[in-house]
This record gives C-alpha cells, sequence and structure tokens, in this order.
C-alpha cells in the first residue's frame, strides 16, 4: 500500500503505485486537456506529483513538450538564475565487498588495482584540487568494512577540512558513501560534511536484488531508507539520484519524484540534490549490456521534468556527459556541474594523460577539460560559475534553505556569493583569457543586483579580493 509518510521503503516506493502512474501516464499521454491543467499547475511552481509529472514525460504532442521545455527553463532561471556552481569528486578508495554488476569496483574485478589512499596522499590530492581553484567536493568511496570504516571517512574529512594551500582551501565536502547507520550518520553531521549523497541505481526491486547479487548493498530495503537514517542522524541536506540505463526510465523517474514527496512528508524538507548519472563504459563493464539506455533527447526531457516537479531542488550533472550534453541541459534545470574531473583513486595528483587510462577509474570521463577551460566555456555562455558554499556555512541547510528557495529568494544570497567566489577564482587561479572574460561578466552582474546596499557591500568586497582578502560571503 502506497503511503508516502511512512519509513519503509515498501511503502514510500510501492512497486504496484509505480506501475499504476505507468499505466495512468500511458493512458494520457496525449490527454490535451489533463495536460494543460498539468502544466497551469506547474506554472505556479510549486511541483508536481509523481503521477502529473509521469504523463509530462510521455506526452507526444510536439507544441506542448515546447512547453514543456520553455517552463523547465523559466523555472530555473526563477530559482536558480544563471549561476552554476562548481564541485569535483575525491576519490579516496576503490576496495569494495559488494557484487555489482554495473560498477568495476565489484569484488570479483581481480584485475583492477586496488586503491587506498593514506592520510598524506588525501593531502596531496587536496592541494592539486586547491591549485585548480575548486573550494567544494564530494567524497567517494567503494564499501568495504574493513578497508574503509566510518573512522577512515572521519579521518580523512578532517584532513581535507585542515588543509589551506595558498589561498586555496576545501570549504565544503559532500559524501557520498555507503548506506549506514544513524550513530555513524550523526558522526558525519559532526564532522561537518555539506550533503549526504547516495545514488539509488534502481528503484524496481526486483532489479536491484538482481544487479547487486552479493554484499550489504543487496538489501534493498536499507539501501533505500537511508536519507531516513540520515535524517534521523541529523544531517539536513540529503542529495537522490538513480543511475539510468539499468531499468525503464519511466519506473525510475515516477519512483525518484516518490521518494522526493516521502522526504518532504516526513521531514518537511526535500531532497536537497538530485543527480542523473548514466551508465557509462568502465573497466570491466560494457554499458551495451544493460538494455534500458536512453539516448539524449529522452535524457533532456527526464532533466526538464524533474526541474518542473521539484523546482526548488539542486540538479547535478557530471563529466559521464558530454560537453554538448551538458550546454543543452544547463538551462533546462541542471545547477551544479563538476569540472577537471578525476574519478581515479589519486588521480589529481598524478594527473593521468589521455593516452594512459586510469585504471582505478570508477567510469570514463567524457568531458576531459580542464577546469579553466570548463570556467571559460561557462562564462561564455553567459553563466556564472560559482564555488560559493556560503549557505552551509551560514546556516540555511535543510528547511531553512528550502523555505527561502521556495520562495524564490535564494538569489539574493547566491548571486552576489557567486561573484564574489568568481572572483576570487580570476584572481588566483584563471589562465588570462578567462580571467578578462571573467571581470566582464562580474562588472555586467554587479548591476543586476537589485539591493542597492547589497550591491555597494559586493563592490567593496571585489575591490578587497583584488587586494589579497578572502572569504567575503553574503
Amino acid at each position: 500500500m502506497y503511503n508516502p509518510k511512512s519509513t519503509k521503503a515498501e511503502e514510500f516506493i510501492d512497486n504496484n503505485e509505480v506501475l499504476a502512474t505507468l499505466k495512468y501516464a500511458e493512458e494520457n499521454k496525449n490527454n490535451i486537456e489533463l495536460i494543460d491543467k498539468i502544466l497551469e499547475k506547474a506554472r505556479l511552481g510549486k511541483g508536481l506529483t509523481h503521477r502529473e509529472a509521469s504523463v509530462l514525460l510521455v506526452c507526444e504532442n510536439s507544441e506542448k513538450n515546447q512547453e514543456i521545455f520553455s517552463l523547465a527553463k523559466k523555472i530555473k532561471q526563477e530559482y536558480y538564475g544563471n549561476r552554476i556552481v562548481l564541485f569535483a569528486p575525491l576519490y579516496l578508495s576503490n576496495y569494495c565487498v559488494n557484487g555489482c554488476v554495473y560498477c568495476p569496483y565489484h569484488a570479483k574485478n581481480k584485475h583492477i588495482p586496488r586503491k587506498k589512499m593514506t592520510q598524506d596522499e588525501i593531502r596531496k590530492e587536496v592541494i592539486a584540487l586547491q591549485d585548480m581553484g575548486h573550494k567544494r567536493i564530494a567524497i567517494e568511496t567503494g564499501e568495504d568494512p574493513v578497508n574503509n570504516p566510518i573512522e577512515y571517512v572521519l579521518e580523512s574529512l578532517k584532513t581535507i577540512y585542515s588543509i589551506h594551500h595558498k589561498n586555496g582551501a576545501i570549504r565544503r565536502a559532500n559524501v557520498n558513501i555507503a548506506a549506514t547507520t544513524v550513530e555513524n550518520y550523526r558522526k558525519l553531521k559532526e564532522a561537518g560534511i555539506g550533503t549526504y549523497i547516495l545514488f539509488q541505481e534502481t528503484y524496481n526491486k526486483e532489479s536491484y536484488e538482481k544487479l547487486h547479487p552479493t554484499g550489504p548493498k543487496h538489501n534493498y530495503e536499507y539501501h533505500t531508507e537511508a536519507m531516513d537514517r540520515a535524517m534521523q542522524g541529523g544531517i539536513e541536506d540529503v542529495g537522490l539520484g538513480v543511475l539510468f540505463g539499468l531499468e525503464s526510465y519511466k519506473y525510475e523517474f515516477a519512483a525518484l519524484l516518490m521518494h522526493a514527496q516521502h522526504l518532504e512528508a516526513v521531514y518537511g524538507v526535500g531532497p536537497h540534490t538530485i543527480s542523473v548519472p548514466r551508465i557509462k563504459h568502465a573497466d570491466d563493464i560494457n554499458p551495451d549490456e544493460f538494455d534500458n539506455g536512453i539516448d539524449d533527447d529522452i535524457f533532456a526531457k527526464i532533466i526538464a521534468c524533474i526541474r518542473i516537479a521539484v523546482p526548488y531542488t539542486g540538479m547535478i550533472i557530471s563529466t559521464r556527459e558530454s560537453k554538448e550534453c551538458r550546454k543543452r541541459v544547463l538551462e533546462l534545470g541542471i545547477s551544479q556541474i563538476s569540472g577537471g574531473s578525476k574519478t581515479s583513486v589519486g588521480g589529481y595528483a598524478e594527473q593521468e594523460s589521455e593516452e594512459e587510462p586510469e585504471e582505478t577509474a570508477q567510469f570514463d570521463v567524457s568531458d576531459r577539460r580542464t577546469l579553466d577551460e570548463v570556467i571559460k566555456w561557462l562564462i561564455e555562455l553567459g553563466y556564472v560559475p560559482s564555488f560559493c558554499t556560503a549557505c552551509y556555512r551560514e546556516g540555511r541547510v535543510g528547511d531553512r534553505f528550502m523555505s527561502i528557495c521556495k520562495q524564490q529568494q535564494i538569489h539574493k544570497f547566491c548571486h552576489p556569493n557567486a561573484i564574489m567566489t568568481l572572483m576570487e577564482y580570476l584572481e588566483d587561479y584563471a589562465a588570462e583569457p578567462t580571467k578578462l572574460a571573467g571581470y566582464k561578466l562580474i562588472e555586467k552582474e554587479i548591476e543586476t543586483i537589485e539591493d542597492e546596499k547589497r550591491k555597494e557591500l559586493t563592490k567593496e568586497y571585489l575591490e578587497r579580493i583584488k587586494h589579497g582578502e578572502r572569504d567575503f560571503r553574503f
């Protein structure tokens, strides 16, 4: 029985409700009267139910599809403006005891080199990331209670936050590690993490158990209920995601929104972020073996419909996707992207060349541009690259962030903070062409700050940044 307020996975991700939703959507995919009503509701910017959004996802009318994409662009602009937050993944260890058939870290893969970084190696990685200009990272590890216990993650977080190289600092570390206990989530909260991220991979229980035949991740309920334990442990911001290509995208889309609705219903705050990775080639993994792959057009529509259905959430796309694909979906809903990423353990300090494969990589990177190239590209597209972490450090998290965001007021904080962090990047790390383009963009963006007092203060802070001061924030 479907019950979004239940904390049991089988009830808030009820298989019968998902199937009924898909049937309802299929029956109404050409119901123009209903689609118009759904779009009318969506224009209020308050979101949609999983059933309503599923109808839009499968809509076949070309005119209505154009309305869907146009509305997604409008909502993205109203909630997040033209800011794009930058981050990088940091892989600490690829030891893993699970048997996930889509991941090269699976325990039976005997030819991938296993590596776990020491704290000294982590320091070198962090310095390399800081020298690129990164301020925000996402920690990644395989699941291995012996090699990657929670104590290792906590020690690594302490190391990461302690390093201040030149003007560099990792101001916020998000954490993407295996489902764990309420007690361990409390420890992560005390360690000062940003968002706890965990991909469901697939919400279809039967498929999930086949794709995770061995290891602790085989337990569908424990994995799916992880966000409940995280919030019970005091973590206020959580990030959802599925790995598109493992199961029917329509199924995953509906279930993902049901998970978001569940978090809203029980905790009063939905997901801080939603990630949309697609399965990619990796060592011992051939994505062609999975028969649920989606093309770029379907991928773009999924992103547009998520943006409409969950307008307040941040949306993340990684370097799994190509430059061309990332450009297309930025305006449809994406608000965070990775840049200059390495998906191998120790990859930043080693800086492998393109001819030298990253043997410990979790997946192949499609967008191999440097961070500076990505920054310049964003600027040329009219976006403001942002390294801002002010909300975390000023306590605007959980329901406090969401209440501001849902009122479409978060730009009052994020816009000047984005401008100031971009100026820090330009002063400390940017190549000359990027600097010139960035200065022009900043000059233009300052004039769009509506609050005159904040505008003048931003101008003052920018001058002080030019003279060597750092970390101003609203």
